[in-house]
């Protein structure tokens, strides 16, 4: 492919550095470099401040009210399950940027290097994580990619995506630098319009440690040497370059077991197989979604509202529970939310935890199993600290796996007190809020909000 003729759009590179805030960008000299020559504003997020629900908003200019996306996952109605992670495009309502673009300069072309809901959308290329699921219960590390011969061709190159690098115990910068990566290669051979460009990196060691410890800083560090290559490629090809965070992380001490306090006053049902008690959310009169510092409860019948609030009201670490009438005030009054949503105060963020007694805890809980714990967890990014063996157990499940018997990866500690870092409330504090910056000067300025982004890059490209 050639590059875009002289007279086009101007060419985008969006990176969404997660977790990007002014204390961190003091530890990325490129970054900061790249803000002096051009602009900095300081950019609002939405409420719940999660990765699914501000990049929603990023690309469609509306707030989850509008286009849906609640969370990074929800209770599904019309299938009685909770389910996070999903990947369909279709989920998002609303106009997106690429649509937006598109009716402007027939023949944009978009490419999405790891930006969530990534499958289904209107995009020229496409990569995203995508595991094999074997049929005898393996999980092996790989990628969607659209063209489909995109795969291939990135494997070839890169080596297979890294997926226990990019969540579990094993993320490091490992996984980055392969976006990195394999969003130089696209740059190189497609030339698109637009780039978006997903970098996860500080979500790992600041949930492990904090935003003030100096391993968050070192990681800041090794971030912004990875993101060098691909800034200077951008500047070479005359790229306009937008670094985006979607929420600022800090510091936590006090898990809330929302579930289990649900549990206890009667309000939520389990049912057990082998030993093992599951959520039973069709059965439950209410439960929570706990998705870090949010949580979307669900309650069945409006006549349990009360016993809910009940229920809730004086347990250590909620700071706020939203009705309809605060759901509205937030923007977050869609039919995807809870009947109400707890937001946790700032040092504290809410477990999925709802069984009473470890012994009774499902196999899940150890693994790394994001689409079917119901509810975000944290511990992942952890082995379990507790059990002196965990090392030798990891070891022999791989060697099972490797020999390609059935294995359990069970290393996550069930105690939820090593995380020292969470996101989800509206920030309170600058120095800890996200942040926008720009290769442009005086493209950003002021106060940006979440829902400003699309038109903002739309001008940028001089598309609007």
């Amino acid at each position: 492919m050639t590059p875009p003729a002289p007279g086009g759009p101007t060419p985008l590179l969006v990176l969404d550095v997660v977790g990007l805030t002014p204390q961190l960008l003091d530890h990325m000299p490129h970054l900061t470099a790249l803000a002096r020559s051009g602009s900095q504003a300081p950019l609002g997020t939405v409420l719940p401040a999660v990765t699914c629900a501000a990049q929603s908003t990023f690309l469609t200019g509306t707030h989850p009210a509008e286009h849906g996306i609640v969370g990074n996952g929800w209770y599904f109605r019309e299938l009685g399950d909770v389910l996070l992670w999903r990947q369909h495009n279709g989920l998002v309502a609303g106009d997106k940027l690429w649509d937006a673009a598109r009716r402007a300069h027939p023949g944009y072309t978009v490419a999405n290097i790891c930006w969530w809901y990534a499958m289904g959308a209107d995009t020229d290329f496409t990569v995203t994580p995508r595991p094999v699921y074997y049929a005898d219960g393996r999980k092996e590390p790989d990628c969607y990619t659209r063209p489909p011969a995109l795969h291939d061709e990135l494997t070839d190159k890169l080596g297979t995506f890294p997926l226990f690098h990019f969540w579990g115990p094993g993320a490091d910068i490992v996984s980055s630098q392969w976006i990195v990566d394999a969003t130089r290669h696209i740059l190189t051979t497609r030339h698109p319009d637009l780039a978006l460009c997903y970098l996860p990196h500080l979500d790992y060691d600041l949930q492990r440690f904090g935003p003030d410890d100096p391993r968050s800083h070192q990681a800041a560090a090794d971030l912004d040497t990875t993101l060098a290559p691909l800034l200077d490629q951008a500047k070479t090809e005359g790229r306009t370059v937008v670094a985006l965070s979607e929420y600022g992380i800090t510091r936590v001490s006090r898990p809330i077991d929302i579930n289990r306090a649900l549990r206890r006053a009667g309000l939520l049902e389990v049912h057990t197989q082998d030993g093992m008690e599951y959520l039973d959310p069709m059965a439950s009169r209410a439960f929570a979604v706990a998705d870090h510092q949010i949580a979307h409860i669900y309650v069945r019948r409006p006549e349990d509202l009360e016993a809910t609030r009940a229920a809730l009201d004086g347990l250590p670490g909620i700071e706020q529970l939203l009705d309809d009438e605060g759901k509205k005030a937030h923007h977050l009054d869609h039919p995807r939310s809870g009947e109400l949503v707890a937001i946790a105060e700032p040092d504290a963020w809410f477990t999925y935890y709802y069984w009473l007694d470890d012994a009774r805890a499902p196999d899940f809980a150890q693994l790394v199993e994001i689409h079917r714990k119901p509810g975000y967890d944290p511990v992942e990014l952890f082995m379990d600290p507790q059990d002196p063996y965990v090392r030798l157990k990891a070891a022999g499940a791989l060697a099972r796996k490797k020999l390609g018997m059935r294995y359990r990866m069970a290393v996550v500690p069930l105690d939820p007190s090593p995380i020292r870092g969470s996101h989800g409330r509206l920030p309170t504090n600058s120095n800890e809020s996200p942040l926008i910056l720009c290769s442009t000067p005086h493209a950003v300025t002021g106060h940006v909000d979440a829902t400003d982004v699309k038109s903002l890059l739309l001008r940028l490209a001089g598309l609007h």
